[in-house]
Order: structure tokens, then C-alpha cells, then sequence
């Protein structure tokens, strides 16, 4: 950027300039345009009030401002808003100093390692240091210029403190391409120091007029296509891995292609959930350790894995034991070229669309055919999960609740086409990665890049902002919900419409079967009251909450579901509201879906005397043996 003494200048302050350079910035992505922040949350403290605050009020005209309850919870709603639009649009956040600033770390750390752009605007000291320690930064006994804001840098794709107003200049074009980029983006935290946020400066006018974002398709290089068309010619038992990169390239047609014309099976990381989006007889499910057993075997016996848009972490890749086959080897398409190297493999950084056009090309070319005994196998395995599924999950076990797989069952019979389900942490997302139907045009936005509790209800939000025009479902635990059950408050004010489907098992029931097969005690993974006699928590009875009541509380209509009809009547009464809804499902605390037969990486205790944690880490012990590193 030019600019000259004799060029037109605007005296604004450094928050009215932010404002108003936010609203002049696009993105265009296959040839269509959109704001790119398209709204500002906020929660006002002494740090940002006078500045930001009062610039949103006197420029904030195209920056729609919202409020949450929870300065983490912004985050996550503006994260799912940024990934309801495909990473095409997001939302920015301010807070105050201190805990309002902090508070977003978690937010944050989601945002960059699912690779979702949000930008965050904390507050921070005073850059003039005249009026001395500032209330709520720490007094860093070795740096003067270091202040809690710097925790950010740790979980942000960039990180600058404005300490001059014409800092911005350079500052937020850096930010905007970092976020508009497939490759870099993530969290953008750009700290504002409360004087500074008041001071003013000549801005060059120019520098608020529209400016266009391409977010760009990469090529894929011709001679890494004829690399991988010569593995996948000699493969007899090609398999893909499709992750989250599949929709933000919007893929899918090109997907279900190369599936289909090579008769390549094709696994689903948690990101990736949907990839498919018909019916294929090549789609096995999810894949790695929360996956089918079905996709266990198939990566187990496969001789070429081609990865799409993943990064490949412990879950997918079973702790790099997920593949036996001794000839084993990797394709991996990627926009980031630190994922596309990974397990040693034959890299195409490229967008995934482009790549995967290539591929199905250059491979018609060559001749690439099915391995027809390889396509039979994969429908065998497909067969066999359906018939679990029909026989074992989606159905009402004698003396027993509902259990939380024929809960999602139901939920995919219910869901109609434009439906979005959004989900994170705990039992639930393996779940619905074994389970959860997109045919029809349903919607699941799953987070478990972080395994995020609290995440799902403002995330639900994010994805009604974002112009979601039919039904926003959550499922999630009461574990879960107890997390961030306030922003229920955001959802009324904003007039969010959302839906809750509240699996009620009465704890942390994930990680509790965890502690049981590795530990083989229970401690703190239940709601329970303290028993008096022994002191121990996990004696005591079972606490009973009336999460109706709660929801009732802030405006929700709520409904206590114990069948299988009942939950169908509820859900089909709460498409007709226009309010939010919350539906309470007491499920069976202990039954649990299959498992994949996928080891997963977790050290039990190496010396201990208790016999029962012995022998459960002796035998956990015994799956290391398939650990290996590729390359």
C-alpha cells in the first residue's frame, strides 16, 4: 500500500478505523462475492468500551454487533458461523483486558486447529505505561511489554499489538490474507491497547474502500497426478480417507467420481462426516479409531490410502497403527504442504476439487479399472454394519433406557433435507461418525479437532446467523451442556432458533468407560453426591436434574422424552416452533456402539500395584505392537 502527503486523508480513531476497514473487505471465491466479517460479538469491559464499543456505535452500520454470555463462547459461534459459510465468511470478537480476554483461548484453540478463520480483537495495557500497572494484566517479572494477551500467540495463525493507530495499516491486510488463505487460516488475534484504541491518526481514505479477497483454488502439479496415477494403477487395495478439506473445496461430486469410476472405498475423518453426500455402496463410514469395524479393516488390509483434506491426527490414523498392509502407501491431497508430507507421503498440495478432477482425468486415461474382489469385500463390510445397525443399535433392549445410538437413529429418520445437526466431544461424535445419515440432504457439523465441551450450543447459533433456513439440531451429553447452558440466553435474544436433543446419562460418560478400560475404577466421571459415610464422591446417589425446568427458565419449550415415539412426537412438534426447543432423553449410561478394532495411543500406568489396572494396561499394551512409523 502507497500512499502520499498530498493524497486524501480521514482523522479517525484507531477503533473507527478498524470498523470501518472490517466492513469494506470481501471475499470471492469461484467467482462470488460476500463480506467477509459479516457481524462483530462483543462483551464490553473497561478495555473496549470507550473504544470499539463506541466506534461500533458511530461506524458500525455493516458490522452487525452481537452479545454473548461467555466471551469463549463468541468464539465458538463465530467458528461455526465462519464453517457453516466454508470458511467464505467469518465473524470478529472484542473484549476487555484480563479474564475477558483469556476467556477466548479456548475458542481460539479451536478455531486454528480446525483450521477455521475467526478474528479476535482482546484489549490490552496501556501502551504509554503512564498509568503504571494496569487492573487485570499480570506484572511479568522479566518483560515490561509482556501482558496476558500474549497467551494468544500460542493458539493464533498471527498475532500483533497495535502500540501506534497507523500500525493497522500493515496489520489488518496481513490478517485478512491470512484468514482468506485455505493453507494459514485459523485464529487472527490482533491485541489493542486501551489508550490506543482511543488515539487517532490521518488514514489514507483509500484505505477503507472495497477490497476483494480471492481465496484461490491451487493447481495440482502434472507430475505429482502422474506420480499417483502410476501407486494407484499398481494398487490392488486403494482406499480414501476424506476430511474436512472435501467441503471447503466443495468436492463432493469429484469425491463420489473417483470412488465410483476406480471402485476405491472411502472412510470419513470426524471433519470430513458427509463427504458422501448419496448413497454409494464404496461408503464405509467413519474411519479410524472412532470409525466403523468395518473402515478398520478396510485401512488395516489397504496397500494405498489417498488422504483428502485431512491432517491426519492420532483418531484417524489409530496412533499410526491403523495400517498393516506391509506395502503400504500414502497419497496425500492437501492445501498445506505440513499435511500433505505427513506419513511420508507422495505429496499434492493442491485444492482437493482440482486435484480430485485430476486424478479421475489422468486416471480414465491410464486405464485404471475396480479391483472387483477388493469392491466385493467393501460391500460385504457394508452389509454387515447395516445389519448391526438394524438388529443391535436401532432398537429398544429389554429392561434397558434408550440407548444413545437408536436415539440417533431416530433423529435421522427425522431430519428432513437442509437440516443441520452440530455436535462435539464426548461419546457422541463416535457415534455419529459410525452412524449419522447425510442422504437427503441432512447437514453434520461435528467438532472434534479440539473435542470441545461447551462448544455445540453457541456454535448452533453461529450456524443459524449464517443463514441456515431450515431445522439447527444439537446433540450433546449433560456433561456437555452443563458447560455453557447460558448462551440459551443468546440463542432467545438473537432469535436463533435451535433444537437440543439432550442425552442424559448423568456424567462424562466418554471418558468415564475410558478410566474403566485402563484404570478399571471409577473416579469424578459421574454426577453424583458425595457419599457421607465413605467421603468418596463416587459412592454417593446420582444427582437428578430437571434440565426442563432450566431451559424453561430462559423461554425454551421443552419436552421429557423416554421412547422411541415420544422423541419422534417432540421432534416433530419442535419443527413447528419458532422458538427454541430443548428435548431431555434419559439414555443408558453404559451401552455403547461397537468398536472399530482401531488401537488408539493412550500410556497406562507403568508400575502399579493394583491388579485390576495391571492387567488392563497389559492388554492395552498388546496393540502397540501395530504401531509403525511411514515413510
Amino acid at each position: 500500500m502507497h500512499f502520499y502527503p498530498s493524497e486524501q486523508k480521514e482523522r479517525l480513531t484507531l477503533s473507527q478505523a478498524i470498523v470501518k476497514y472490517l466492513q469494506a473487505q470481501y471475499s470471492e471465491y469461484d467467482g462470488v462475492e460476500q463480506r467477509f466479517i459479516q457481524g462483530i460479538w462483543g462483551i464490553f469491559g473497561h478495555g473496549n468500551v470507550s473504544g470499539i464499543s463506541q466506534a461500533l456505535v458511530e461506524y458500525g452500520k455493516d458490522l452487525p454487533y452481537h452479545k454473548p454470555c461467555n466471551e469463549q463462547s463468541m468464539v465458538h459461534a463465530s467458528t461455526g458461523f465462519a464453517r457453516a459459510k466454508r470458511r467464505k465468511a467469518t465473524m470478529a470478537c472484542t473484549t476487555s483486558i484480563g479474564p475477558g480476554a483469556t476467556n477466548m483461548l479456548t475458542g481460539a484453540a479451536t478455531a486454528t486447529i480446525c483450521r477455521i478463520p475467526v478474528l479476535l480483537l482482546p484489549s490490552d495495557y496501556y501502551a504509554s505505561r503512564y498509568s503504571g500497572t494496569v487492573l487485570q494484566d499480570i506484572d511479568h517479572l522479566s518483560s515490561e511489554d509482556m501482558s496476558v494477551t500474549d497467551t494468544f500467540r500460542v493458539v493464533s495463525r498471527f498475532f500483533d499489538r497495535i502500540t501506534r493507530p497507523e500500525q493497522i495499516l500493515t496489520s489488518l491486510p496481513e490478517a485478512m490474507r491470512i484468514m482468506t488463505n485455505p493453507a494459514d487460516t485459523g485464529a487472527v488475534t490482533i491485541a489493542l491497547p486501551q489508550d490506543i484504541q482511543g488515539y487517532a491518526y490521518e488514514y489514507p481514505t483509500h484505505f477503507f474502500e472495497k477490497r476483494v479477497w480471492r481465496i484461490e483454488r491451487s493447481f495440482p502439479n502434472t507430475i505429482r497426478i502422474q506420480e499417483a496415477i502410476k501407486l494407484l494403477k499398481e494398487a490392488k487395495k486403494p482406499y480414501i480417507i476424506a476430511g474436512g478439506g472435501i467441503h471447503y473445496s466443495e468436492a463432493w461430486n469429484e469425491l463420489a467420481a473417483v470412488s465410483e469410476r476406480f471402485g476405491i472405498p472411502v472412510g470419513e475423518t470426524h471433519a470430513g462426516r458427509g463427504a458422501i453426500r448419496h448413497g454409494s455402496e464404496l461408503h464405509i463410514g467413519g474411519t479410524g479409531h472412532l470409525g466403523t469395524p468395518g473402515a478398520g479393516r478396510i485401512a488395516e488390509e489397504a496397500d494405498l490410502v489417498i488422504c483428502v483434506g485431512t491432517r491426519l491426527h492420532d483418531f484417524v490414523t489409530g496412533s499410526n497403527s491403523a495400517f498393516q498392509n506391509p506395502d503400504v502407501k500414502f497419497i496425500s491431497i492437501n492445501v498445506s504442504g505440513r499435511d500433505a508430507y505427513k506419513l511420508g507421503a507422495l505429496p499434492i498440495t493442491a485444492d482437493a476439487k482440482l486435484a480430485l478432477s485430476a486424478l479421475l482425468e489422468y486416471g480414465t486415461t491410464a486405464g485404471v479399472q475396480p479391483q472387483n474382489d477388493w469392491v466385493n469385500i467393501v460391500r460385504l463390510e457394508k452389509i454387515s454394519w447395516d445389519n448391526i445397525k438394524l438388529t443391535e443399535v436401532y432398537t429398544q433392549h429389554a429392561g434397558e433406557k434408550m440407548s444413545q445410538g437408536h436415539l440417533i437413529g431416530i433423529l435421522n429418520d427425522e431430519m428432513d433435507e437442509g437440516d443441520v445437526l452440530v455436535a462435539a466431544a464426548g461419546t457422541i461424535p463416535a457415534d455419529l461418525t459410525k452412524l449419522f445419515e447425510v442422504n437427503g440432504g441432512k447437514e453434520l457439523h461435528l467438532e472434534f479437532g479440539n473435542s470441545c465441551m461447551g462448544y455445540d450450543i453457541p456454535a448452533g447459533i453461529g450456524v443459524r446467523l449464517a443463514g441456515a433456513e431450515k431445522e439447527v439440531y444439537i446433540l450433546m451429553g449433560d456433561g456437555n451442556y452443563q458447560m455453557h447452558p447460558m448462551e440459551l440466553v443468546t440463542a432467545m435474544q438473537e432469535r436463533t432458533k435451535i433444537t437440543i436433543l439432550l442425552n442424559v446419562n448423568y456424567g462424562y460418560q466418554s471418558i468415564h468407560g475410558h478410566q474403566k478400560a485402563l484404570v478399571g475404577h471409577s473416579l469424578g466421571n459421574e454426577f453424583k453426591i458425595r457419599d457421607l459415610r465413605s467421603g468418596l464422591l463416587d459412592e454417593g446417589l446420582f444427582i437428578e436434574i430437571d434440565y426442563a425446568k432450566n431451559a424453561e427458565s430462559v423461554g425454551l419449550t421443552t419436552w421429557v422424552a423416554n421412547t422411541e415415539e415420544e422423541v419422534r412426537k417432540a421432534l416433530q412438534e419442535a419443527k413447528l416452533k419458532e422458538n427454541s426447543c430443548l428435548i431431555v432423553v434419559p439414555t443408558e449410561r453404559y451401552r455403547s456402539l461397537p468398536g472399530s478394532e482401531v488401537w488408539w495411543e493412550v500410556v497406562g500406568a507403568e508400575v502399579t500395584n493394583d491388579p485390576k489396572t495391571k492387567a488392563l494396561v497389559a492388554a492395552r499394551e498388546e496393540g502397540r505392537i501395530k504401531q509403525r512409523f511411514y515413510y
